[in-house]
């Protein structure tokens, strides 16, 4: 056959004579003769008349290498150290790798100052851990070029690309999980993610929004609550039947207390934080006109409209009298007509409130239906995926879907200084050149139906769009449903507690290539195990970081409880919740009284911070922000997972210390903007709860002067 000017001859013996397709075709070059296991593995010698040296062909896998191929190399994926092959002659390190930052996973040297590698032992030995099959070969190239490479030319082989290697890694991809769980079948009724159907899922979501801005504003003359939308989709979502992975569908009851309780909040105006005395003032007189203003305009009963009137028109007579009053005064008569006339407004304005909640679901049944009709109409549907025989106990592994991919279209990329941009039909997303590797990564690991990385492109697109469309259009909108906890942070997890499994991540966010996200027909070709709710572990350490929604974190606790009351293998999770006392969050009440709770710490704010949501876009100094609420952190265990992973006082205040800023408040990026639905105290307790329910002091107490405003929902 002839390939690149050279013609190769495959001799039965194993001997390959190869004859130049220069100008000297007369001259034949016989080449020594490779081992039977070569060739029958299809690889043979060649000549390369442009670099004038010989390399080696694989006529299966049209892979070209310069040096000789060895077999039985470790399975990247399921021996990824390579602990379990033999090392090649010469070791040492693989030149042109550059300089990086050192995860705890690696090994290192040994030497008077080095640290052992972690070891987390496997709580249960699984029969049959399960393993996805090796990656292909990228079909782009990921050096610092700005375009992807183009096809080698015939003649040359093509060496594999130079891999890129952030400058800051974030993550830590090496380490192996020690999460066990029940084998289950591949997913019926999660449809392979394709762009097309992105890109309209992505306009009806955008018409959605739009939709509710205007009820908000045509019904109660309100802006719609800040992230109200976003923690609506995370509350039905957590009792939706239906099959879309973003829009609800199917859902009992249909009106959602979730975004009935914020309308409710803002209504006749929405309150804000006070600083000064000015602007206390400014405020009781607006919610008073407000609410005598509405109280008119509404079909109020004659009590319900005396009440309201007299109270709104005896607080702008004392604020006509009274010039002296401080900023407490004005705060405590705001406090005192809210409890006058709340009750009545939301009496009154209980009907309009409800029709925004139902009008929003029926639409977003609607465009889920008209979303599946079309998705169906692109898959080619076969024979799903056969169950299992038996329910083993694995290794957990990512969520498999029983319907075969189609072919997808063509996605674009290029790069743009450090950013990687893909566009499909015009629409482009981005994603920095450090997260595009990791995802690279992830899909390497994760994914088992394309190994050759032909629809890797337009899974990435599906993915950033998806996640990008959550988030919403406004100004760091969004952002918070994707913090995470710093690194420091998952490295004491990782040494102290064993933890190798987030609870709430993304392929985006996520330190671990294990975790549970919410998007699993997209997200579990790049690692994710599901949503957490559905995931039953048998035994493991986990870190939880849920989105802050209150609906959400209700269920997390009971799942938790659940699954520790289940199980007497060793089953740890540390939660970290924002500790909110007024009024304190039905879950943070129930973890506190929980028999499982072995102890609980309080991190103030504004001493510890978070990694933004927006981290696979933003600027490297907007990366982290600090905490402008107290954060408390609470270990639910079982007994085994007690005696396995105590919180010791030594491993509480190795967590402690990793949790403290990095660098001065005067550099640190500010939090998001206040977004929570109520009015959540966010002020420290000065004690911490531990099993016995003695008292112990906190180790760092946040200064009184201190006035943390609300933060944003976010997930790690």
């Amino acid at each position: 056959c002839w390939k690149g000017g050279v013609r190769r001859l495959w001799m039965s013996s194993g001997l390959l004579l190869c004859q130049s397709g220069s100008r000297n075709r007369s001259a034949y070059s016989v080449f020594t003769c490779l081992t039977d296991e070569l060739v029958q593995a299809g690889w043979a010698k060649c000549w390369s008349r442009r670099e004038n040296r010989p390399y080696y062909f694989n006529r299966f896998t049209n892979q070209s290498l310069w040096e000789v191929p060895v077999l039985g190399q470790h399975d990247v994926i399921s021996d990824p150290l390579g602990l379990n092959a033999a090392p090649a002659e010469g070791g040492g390190c693989v030149p042109g790798n550059g300089q990086r930052k050192r995860r705890i996973s690696e090994e290192q040297g040994a030497g008077p100052n080095s640290i052992k590698r972690v070891k987390v032992k496997e709580t249960v030995e699984p029969t049959t851990p399960i393993s996805p099959s090796t990656a292909g070969v990228k079909p782009w190239n990921s050096t610092t070029e700005e375009k992807p490479a183009q096809p080698a030319t015939p003649t040359t082989p093509s060496p594999a690309p130079a891999v890129y290697r952030p400058a800051f890694i974030y993550w830590d991809l090496d380490l192996q999980t020690n999460a066990v769980i029940r084998e289950h079948p591949p997913d019926n009724n999660l449809l392979p993610p394709h762009p097309e159907i992105e890109l309209q899922r992505a306009q009806l979501v955008t018409k959605l929004r739009q939709h509710y801005h205007e009820l908000c504003h045509q019904r109660e003359g309100i802006d719609p609550p800040r992230e109200s939308f976003n923690r609506w989709l995370l509350e039905r979502k957590l009792i939706d039947k239906g099959h879309d992975p973003l829009l609800p569908s199917d859902c009992e009851p249909v009106i959602s207390p979730s975004m009935f309780r914020e309308i409710m909040n803002d209504i006749p105006i929405r309150l804000a934080r006070i600083k000064y005395k000015e602007e206390a003032r400014r405020l009781l007189f607006r919610y008073a006109e407000a609410a005598k203003r509405m109280i008119d305009s509404r079909n109020a009963s004659p009590d319900r409209r005396k009440v309201v009137k007299w109270n709104a028109e005896d607080t702008m007579n004392w604020l006509r009298r009274d010039h002296s009053a401080s900023k407490e005064d004005y705060m405590d008569r705001l406090e005192h007509l809210r409890e006058q006339c709340g009750p009545h407004l939301t009496a009154v304005a209980k009907d309009s409130v409800e029709a925004i909640c139902s009008k929003i679901y029926q639409l977003s049944a609607e465009y889920s239906r008209r979303l599946r009709q079309t998705h169906l109409s692109l898959l080619v549907l076969g024979e799903a995926s056969a169950s299992p025989q038996q329910s083993r106990l694995v290794y957990c592994y990512p969520v498999r879907l029983a319907l075969p991919s189609p072919l997808l279209p063509r996605v674009e990329l290029h790069f743009e200084n450090d950013m990687a941009c893909l566009r499909f039909k015009g629409e482009m997303v981005k994603v920095n050149r450090g997260h595009f590797s990791k995802l690279e990564l992830l899909y390497r690991y994760s994914c088992i139906d394309d190994t050759r990385f032909e629809k890797f492109l337009s899974r990435v697109w599906c993915l950033l769009k998806r996640y990008q469309v959550m988030f919403g259009s406004g100004a760091n909108e969004g952002t918070g449903l994707q913090g995470a906890l710093p690194v420091s942070v998952f490295e004491a997890l990782i040494r102290q507690f064993g933890v190798s499994f987030e609870c709430f991540a993304s392929p985006l966010n996520c330190y671990f290539k294990q975790f549970g996200s919410a998007f699993p027909d997209i997200d579990s070709f790049f690692g994710s195990r599901g949503p957490f709710l559905s995931f039953r572990p048998v035994s493991g350490s986990f870190e939880a970081n849920p989105p802050f929604c209150e609906e959400l974190m209700d269920a997390m606790v009971a799942h938790f409880e659940e699954l520790l009351d289940k199980s007497s293998e060793p089953l740890s999770f540390i939660v970290f919740v924002p500790e909110w006392r007024n009024p304190v969050t039905p879950a943070l009440t129930r973890m506190e009284a929980s028999r499982f709770l072995r102890h609980q710490l309080n991190v103030p704010a504004y001493e510890h911070e978070y990694r933004s949501g927006s981290q696979h876009i933003c600027k490297r100094d907007e990366l982290y922000y600090r905490a402008v609420h107290g954060t408390a952190v609470l270990f639910l265990q079982n007994d085994a997972g007690f005696a396995k992973w105590a919180p010791t006082p030594e491993r509480l205040a190795e967590l402690l210390a990793a949790y403290r800023p990095s660098q001065p408040a005067s550099l640190s990026s500010p939090g998001p903007a206040p977004n929570t639905p109520g009015e959540k105290d966010s002020t420290p307790k000065t004690a911490e709860r531990t099993q016995s329910g003695v008292i112990s002091p906190v180790i760092d107490k946040c200064p009184s002067e201190h006035e943390p405003a609300n933060t944003a929902v976010h997930c790690g």
